[in-house]
């Protein structure tokens, strides 16, 4: 019988260093080694893990009257972003925020948009948003790092689908007070690559939007860390399986 276990060994040895290290991104991503899972779409997992940001135009109270809902593709627990505060798009009155604080991180969210339409984000360290919206995919639509960078490719599994974001977030840099290099960002989307370590500029949409929207128009990035926030802005957004990894990038690259 011929000996194949070289040509076998061989074979594992090339497997093991062609699959990519960040292979475990995409829908149903488990928690990577040390990350912390802060939302399964139970109700005492949303008020363990976060509370709501108290900006500007903070219109409600705890707790946190986020919906339960029924997952439409499984019938599990999920957490609906439609909060009455919110109706007709009033974002910041009901965004909810992780407890926990963040510089560096690796995050995955996943979400199902219910309706045609539905709108709600993403936004790291309660500043720069990636954009949740159905039915757009310009510089304010869906996956964009928004108003700054256009996603690579159309990734989004439409309406009535779950669809998820892997990123890497490295926040901005200070020396003296000062900021000597700004936040930049590597999202995945459905596991296709959409921005690849992308510097961000400013926070956008004004006091409503996050931390440091007031402050100088937006470009006044302060050394705050800041939480992992989703946007209530009235619309049937469901989410479940997001975890969060505390990072130290020491190099300016976000790649993984």
């Amino acid at each position: 019988m011929k000996n194949t276990f070289p040509k076998l060994l061989f074979s594992l040895i090339l497997i093991s260093f062609t699959v990519p290290a960040w292979s475990q991104i995409g829908v149903g991503a488990e928690p990577i080694k040390g990350a912390k899972l802060y939302m399964d779409g139970t109700r005492e997992m949303l008020d363990k893990h976060w509370e709501y940001w108290e900006g500007p135009r903070f219109s409600t109270e705890m707790p946190i009257k986020w919906l339960d809902a029924k997952d439409p593709v499984t019938g599990e627990p999920v957490i609906s972003s439609n909060d009455p505060a919110a109706a007709g798009g009033l974002y910041g009155a009901a965004d909810i925020v992780t407890k926990d604080k963040f510089e560096d991180f690796r995050a995955h969210v996943e979400f199902l948009i219910n309706e045609e339409g539905g709108n709600s984000g993403v936004y790291l360290q309660n500043r720069y948003e990636v954009q949740i919206l159905d039915g757009d995919y310009g510089i304010h639509g869906m996956a964009a790092l928004i108003n700054e960078h256009l996603p690579s490719e159309e990734a989004y599994n439409g309406v009535g689908k779950w669809n998820s974001y892997d990123i890497m977030f490295r926040a901005a840099r200070f020396k003296d007070g000062k900021l000597v290099e700004k936040p930049r960002a590597t999202v995945y989307f459905n596991g296709v690559k959409i921005h690849e370590d992308k510097e961000i500029q400013q926070v956008w949409g004004g006091p409503n939007s996050g931390l440091d929207g007031g402050n100088d128009g937006g470009k006044g990035i302060t050394d705050r860390p800041g939480g992992l926030k989703l946007q209530a802005e009235g619309y049937d957004v469901m989410y479940r399986n997001i975890w969060i990894k505390k990072m130290k990038l020491k190099a300016p690259d976000t790649n993984f």
